[in-house]
């Protein structure tokens, strides 16, 4: 990374309710210009996280910092936040709304007034300007609270699941909304579910468990594993894998498409090995490296033994 880019750093945040750990050394960075997909299970610590970031909660230790100085009121004034629980007025107008937001962030009553117009209209929810927020669906008050967020041209978003509840025609709206604004310098962290979504849309991601950091990088760095697995669409029963004594069967065979994977020991070449064998044997329609999903690494991080647990059960 190029350290004149700036970035949001979270470095060893730790949080405590009580007797439970929200947050035990939390610690990256999201860098200007780039979408930072967070995620993990319900109770890992992202909403926890993104909620200091903004001054909602205290750290127990720790620090968040904006381009190497700590996130002071004027920095979070900057920063456009979604909370995961909506956080607007539901008896007061959209339009009315928005504009007494923006006014709050520092924007003159024009300059609101016009960004209000112009993010309601993106949104698709200009005409809804006049109507209560109560009286919007869960869909259109999931973007005014997204239109709210972005109304003081914000330099930092912060988005606790803002996908939540939307269809896919105002997920692509959102999703070219975040690739709008990273490509204009603005780092920008969200929280989903979603994972096909993180997947498609992250430049990199963090998998958070119990409060900690334990996976972070870019979507092929993730999935580049240091198991050595392919996919072989070819001659039929894999009669031609024993050719290959450092590579088995992974996965079984389904007309003539098989994953083989190599074993401890395999030379570098292996791959190569495997392709020359079936196509001896055959015609071969595909060969590739198998690389997991997100959804594979997401599983695979959560459901892992945490040191704690080891220790308690040794």
């Amino acid at each position: 990374m190029d350290r004149w880019v700036a970035t949001l750093a979270f470095d060893a945040l730790t949080k405590a309710y009580g007797d439970v750990q929200a947050l035990r050394g939390m610690t990256f960075d999201v860098r200007a210009g780039e979408i930072f997909g967070f995620v993990g299970s319900n109770g890992a610590g992202k909403s926890t996280t993104m909620r200091i970031a903004v001054g909602v909660l205290a750290a127990d230790s720790g620090t968040v910092t904006w381009d190497g100085r700590p996130v002071d009121h004027a920095v979070r004034r900057r920063i456009g936040y979604m909370p995961e629980e909506r956080g607007l007025y539901p008896r007061m107008k959209v339009g009315e709304q928005l504009v007494y937001l923006a006014r709050l962030h520092g924007l003159d009553p024009a300059a609101a007034r016009a960004s209000m117009e112009h993010w309601t209209e993106v949104l698709g929810v200009a005409g809804r300007r006049d109507d209560e927020v109560l009286k919007l669906s869960l869909g259109n008050q999931q973007r005014v609270q997204l239109a709210a967020a972005l109304v003081h041209h914000p330099e930092i978003l912060v988005l606790d699941e803002p996908f939540s509840g939307l269809d896919p025609v105002a997920v692509d709206v959102m999703s070219t909304v975040l690739r709008e604004q990273a490509a204009g310098g603005v780092p920008v962290i969200f929280s989903s579910h979603q994972l096909e979504l993180v997947e498609r849309l992250s430049d990199r991601v963090g998998i958070v468990r119990a409060g900690s950091m334990v996976a972070v990088g870019g979507i092929d760095e993730l999935r580049s594993t240091g198991d050595r697995r392919w996919v072989v669409d070819g001659p039929p029963a894999a009669d031609w894998l024993p050719a290959v004594p450092t590579a088995r069967l992974s996965d079984g065979v389904d007309a003539g498409r098989v994953v083989v994977e190599a074993v401890t020991g395999a030379p570098a070449d292996v791959d190569q090995q495997l392709l020359r064998a079936a196509l001896a044997a055959g015609p071969v329609r595909e060969f590739a490296v198998v690389r997991p999903t997100l959804t594979e690494l997401y599983r695979h991080v959560v459901t892992a033994e945490t040191p704690e647990q080891a220790g308690a059960r040794a």
